[in-house]
């Protein structure tokens, strides 16, 4: 069974999403305090994280960098904070998606699904082995690892999942609707930032200063891999 945890301290979008939730066939819970939002994580373990940004103790930003320090668990943030910044923010501590409060179940549940296939280990048989190597960098794509000149680099579920789809077509400029619909998953296509936040965090973790880029900008385009 699929566990969503809601960390939201107002006790009407609580009951609306777990009554719906409940019904769909998931576990819930709940915590109306970020500190107690980590404990669970750490306890309980679920699958999924909906995270409101407003909470007594602790600012939401910073219980989303702290569940992505621990762990790899899917996050949407669920706020309603809708401006561009507020969301930039979210996407660059680790959120994998961000909804803007009102919204619809139907919405939700689809978001819930698109982050749960990117972010939750298949229960399938494992895949043949296949390693993506560009430069110093290794991508072995059934475990889901990425080295750089032997060095294990730490990625999140989504960065991989935009890594791997930039290296099965190395060499070849991917538009930003693309990558947004195979990433993301088809609903996405327009949320460009998302691209932008999660292209510059990749950037940061397999580029050195002075290096020639890896993740290549096609102006007004996409992105595409280097095919060296």
């Amino acid at each position: 069974m699929t566990t969503v945890m809601i960390v939201e301290d107002d006790p009407n979008i609580v009951d609306l999403i777990r009554s719906n939730l409940v019904v769909r066939g998931f576990d819930t819970l709940v915590s109306n305090e970020g500190a107690r939002a980590l404990n669970l994580l750490d306890t309980e373990n679920p699958d999924i994280v909906l995270l409101d940004l407003m909470l007594p103790d602790v600012d939401g930003l910073e219980i989303c960098r702290l569940i992505r320090e621990r762990s790899n668990v899917g996050v949407i943030v669920v706020s309603a904070r809708g401006g561009e910044r507020d969301k930039v923010s979210a996407l660059n501590v680790g959120a994998d998606d961000y909804m803007t409060k009102p919204f619809s179940i139907e919405e939700l549940l689809a978001r819930i699904t698109a982050t749960l296939r990117r972010t939750r280990v298949a229960e399938t048989p494992a895949a043949p082995p296949e390693t993506i190597i560009v430069r110093d960098i290794e991508i072995d794509v059934a475990a889901r690892q990425v080295e750089r000149a032997g060095r294990v680099i730490h990625l999140t579920p989504t960065e991989f999942a935009l890594l791997r789809e930039l290296a099965e077509h190395r060499g070849k400029s991917l538009t930003h609707a693309q990558l947004l619909r195979r990433v993301w998953g088809r609903g996405y296509e327009t949320e460009t930032e998302y691209l932008r936040v999660y292209v510059r965090r990749l950037r940061s973790k397999l580029e050195s200063e002075g290096d020639e880029p890896l993740i290549l900008t096609a102006p007004r385009v996409g992105y595409r891999l280097t095919a060296d």
